[in-house]
């Protein structure tokens, strides 16, 4: 599909919109204030792949918090600011690259023209969210989907006329239908770069199903530059959910593929599991590799024809499929052993076959 074009800002050194790579986000559960557990949860996300981390910051304590969980993690992090201009500066002061706030909880206009100066001063983005829950009341009364439009480009309007350009809009509902209607509106409307989300989408599997659906549905459409699936969950299943979807649509070709039976009586290892921990080990391939985890070597070993690699399952023994030929039977108590060194040889082979292409 053809991609809607926006102009692009950046959080630290990652790019969002004007054709940059669709990022995924998360946003941390751990309190602010408990710096260790915070920054144990950062290095969670990192380790599958997030692209861009959001931190509250309720309070005071929260911003200091803030301040010394950057500096330890050297990450580009993301303060997100509710009712509160203070919290806001003192985000700023303490490293935040980006700042989230709601103007259905933040209607002070000249308090914002004075957070947009110091913005545009240092360099750093706003993201402009407005959720269906707080809207300003203003603008209920008139068509939902407008009224959150409304309320979106009125606060962009007055960071603008501050000359602040580095604006990123978000629009959440949790009605999936509201949520795809309210960011058709407002990527007709405006340039923006687009944070794409369902809020208060539910437990993991009603989450992922309303996020892929009205996360998936605007993307197929062009529309959308960076992405957050909001579960009840743990939050790594977010990034692993937004990087799936992205890979499904054809955004993300540079990414491991696997790919699992849905088993039957002939099953005999515990594929789900597998297929779990491969998915994690792999969070962070940036090469394309398609991987099969198949239930039973009766017709594993042909459904595993065109992966990369594979295994299909036996009781005792297992198959370790290359290129979709046999490679290797092995216990299955050593099984993952096994496939961990060819996953890394295969994706050692992958990054010199490109590194070679480019350099011819």
């Amino acid at each position: 599909m053809k991609r809607r074009l926006s102009r692009q800002v950046r959080v630290g050194d990652v790019p969002i919109g004007g054709g940059a790579p669709i990022t995924v986000q998360s946003m941390l559960n751990t309190k602010t204030v408990d710096i260790e557990g915070s920054i144990r949860q950062i290095e969670a996300l990192r380790s599958v792949g997030c692209d861009l981390i959001r931190l509250a910051v309720p309070d005071e304590d929260s911003c200091a918090a803030f301040g010394e969980i950057a500096k330890r993690t050297g990450l580009p992090l993301i303060a997100d600011v509710h009712y509160s201009y203070k919290l806001a500066h003192l985000a700023l002061d303490n490293g935040a690259k980006k700042i989230r706030m709601n103007p259905g909880n933040m209607r002070d206009f000249s308090q914002i023209k004075s957070l947009a100066k110091r913005m545009s001063d240092m360099g750093i983005p706003v993201r402009i969210g407005v959720n269906g829950g707080s809207l300003d009341p203003k603008f209920k009364g008139m068509d939902e989907a407008t009224a959150l439009c409304e309320s979106a480009l009125e606060c962009a309007n007055v960071f603008e006329s501050c000359s602040m350009r580095d604006i990123v809009i978000a629009i959440k509902a949790s009605d999936v239908k509201l949520n795809i209607e309210a960011n058709r509106k407002l990527a007709a409307a405006c340039d923006y770069p687009l944070h794409i989300g369902v809020t208060e989408a539910g437990t993991l599997r009603t989450g992922l199903i309303k996020s892929a659906v009205g996360i998936g549905t605007l993307l197929n459409e062009g529309i959308g530059d960076t992405i957050r699936v909001s579960l009840s969950a743990d939050v790594c299943e977010e990034v692993l959910a937004g990087k799936k979807l992205l890979q499904t649509l054809g955004l993300n070709t540079n990414g491991a593929d696997v790919v699992a039976c849905p088993t039957c009586a002939r099953t005999e290892i515990d594929v789900a599991g597998l297929a779990q921990k491969l998915e994690h080990m792999t969070a962070n391939v940036r090469v394309p590799l398609k991987i099969s985890v198949l239930g039973c070597p009766l017709n594993g070993i042909g459904e595993g024809e065109h992966s990369d690699l594979g295994i299909a399952g036996g009781k005792d023994k297992s198959v370790i499929l290359v290129d979709g030929r046999i490679f290797k039977t092995v216990v299955n108590d050593n099984l993952m052993k096994e496939f961990e060194d060819q996953l890394n040889l295969k994706i050692r082979q992958i990054e010199n076959k490109y590194s070679n292409n480019t350099a011819n």
